[in-house]
């Protein structure tokens, strides 16, 4: 199947929609320095990145023309600032706000399926009325806005027109807000995932469902032990207690032991690290590219670093890492770390081969701002397989089921 993948940004989203069999026909991304990471690890050859045709273009002016054929999927990271809750929430009146362009990248190319990533931040009360908006531009993004149109008089014209069918290609579009650390990834990271198809090919879409949950790694930390003999620690070096905002969770879990064996255990930032070498600051290893511990991390009140034994904090752009202390690494005794561009790189679920050329800084801010490699593949393996149920012959329409047809269990899960 054949995409096109817009904001690339580091490569993150379009890697996993490679890795999830997906050959894409263009990789458009404005910012230089992350058109520089992707030609660099184009250049070396990586896995599914070799043959990439990246555009360094900014969206507004790219040619579409240059798009040969059909277009089975198209991918885009938006860019999230104008709706994060670190940025500068402007929202629709931000200029990075480039929902309206996306939509008018389906309408031109068509495609069979759209996956687009965001931050939680979008589904905001102060922001909901535009997300409304976005999901009917996504809907009927033939129905475009006129020059001076406000968006509000747009939004009304798109709700006027979803019952007529003289209004050109129209979307059946979900949207689901995820945490990545359900999915494998060794990260607490919120996010919005939105999915669309053309309405004409009648795909029968649910998400794919959670992999990996708290309760099964609270279960092999404290009941079996498991995690802590996996990784080789002795007793001694083995936390005391559990954190105080687990052990009430705990306590309601082992009252139904069958919630922490349906899924995995969450993968922690202990489990994200293992086998890279050990550093100290201000040390750069010889064996791993982009390894490199950056001296100068400070703790901040209410701002720790990440425990070693829980998902990661979502990473940010800032390479700092503060407020939050997202970008470190807690020691114990109040000390931290900076986590090195590879550990993010890890904890993004980029592989090891994958390098970020340039400054620290450069390469933190691209970590920051891409999406989990593992999560993109999860979702576009299922889009892949919604399409191909869809064009298969003889292939009808099955009402969704809830869970996938997985037994709901008699006792509630533990909330993350």
């Amino acid at each position: 199947m054949n995409s096109v993948e817009l904001f690339a940004g580091a490569g993150g989203l379009a890697l996993g929609v490679a890795r999830a069999g997906f050959t894409h026909k263009a990789v458009v991304e404005i910012d230089r320095r992350a058109c520089d990471t992707i030609r660099e690890n184009i250049r070396r050859q990586v896995a599914y990145v070799k043959d990439w045709p990246l555009f360094e273009a900014d969206i507004r002016q790219f040619n579409y023309a240059e798009v040969k054929g059909d277009v089975d999927l198209l991918s885009a990271g938006v860019p999230c600032q104008p709706f994060s809750f670190g940025g500068s929430h402007r929202g629709h009146f931000d200029e990075r706000n480039l929902f309206p362009e996306t939509a008018e990248a389906i309408a031109r190319l068509r495609p069979k399926a759209v996956l687009i990533e965001n931050v939680k931040g979008l589904l905001r009360s102060t922001f909901r009325p535009y997300f409304e908006y976005v999901l009917a531009m996504l809907t009927l993004p033939e129905v475009r806005r006129g020059e001076d149109e406000p968006w509000t008089e747009h939004f009304e014209r798109l709700q006027r027109d979803r019952g007529r069918s003289d209004v050109g290609t129209r979307y059946v579009v979900h949207y689901h807000q995820v945490n990545a650390a359900d999915f494998g990834i060794p990260q607490w990271r919120d996010r919005v995932i939105i999915v669309a198809f053309r309405a004409d090919l009648g795909v029968n879409w649910s998400p794919p469902p959670a992999t990996h949950s708290l309760d099964a790694l609270l279960w092999s930390q404290w009941w079996t032990k498991e995690y802590w003999d996996r990784h080789g620690l002795p007793q001694r070096v083995r936390p005391g207690a559990m954190s105080l905002r687990y052990q009430q969770a705990f306590t309601r879990l082992k009252s139904c032991a069958s919630l922490a064996t349906r899924l995995t255990p969450w993968a922690t930032v202990r489990d994200a690290l293992h086998g890279l070498p050990k550093l100290r600051q201000g040390q750069t290893s010889a064996d791993v590219e982009n390894h490199f511990l950056n001296p100068g991390a400070r703790a901040y009140e209410r701002h720790v670093g990440s425990s070693p034994d829980e998902p990661a904090k979502t990473l940010k752009a800032g390479s700092h890492g503060v407020p939050g202390g997202e970008n470190t690494l807690a020691l114990g005794g109040g000390r931290v770390r900076y986590f090195s561009v590879r550990e993010c790189a890890r904890l993004q679920t980029f592989p090891d081969n994958y390098v970020f050329p340039g400054a620290w800084t450069r390469a933190m801010r691209q970590l920051g701002n891409a999406v989990p490699v593992a999560l993109a593949e999860t979702f576009a393996l299922r889009i892949a397989e919604s399409l191909r149920e869809a064009q298969s012959p003889g292939s009808a329409a099955k009402a969704p089921t809830h869970g996938h047809g997985a037994r709901v269990p008699d006792c509630q899960a533990v909330e993350g």
